[in-house]
């Protein structure tokens, strides 16, 4: 499992494009996204997909950090 804050989230169109960010990196991936914890939890891929992850959500256009 990955999860990631992603605080510039403010919208379900933040959500849906976050998500599909998600699952172009990691198809198959199984993605939760929670607006008001502005939070994404991947699970289904593996530790080093962080990076590949995180790079799509940029292309998207918002800015991730990974959590703890």
């Amino acid at each position: 499992m990955l999860a990631f804050t992603v605080p510039d989230m403010s919208c379900s169109h933040c959500e849906r494009a976050v998500r599909d960010a998600v699952l172009e990196a990691a198809p198959g991936a199984r993605v939760a996204v929670d607006l008001a914890t502005k939070t994404v939890v991947v699970e289904g891929v593996e530790a080093g997909a962080a990076a590949p992850i995180a790079a799509a959500i940029r292309d998207a256009g918002y800015e991730p950090s990974q959590a703890a």
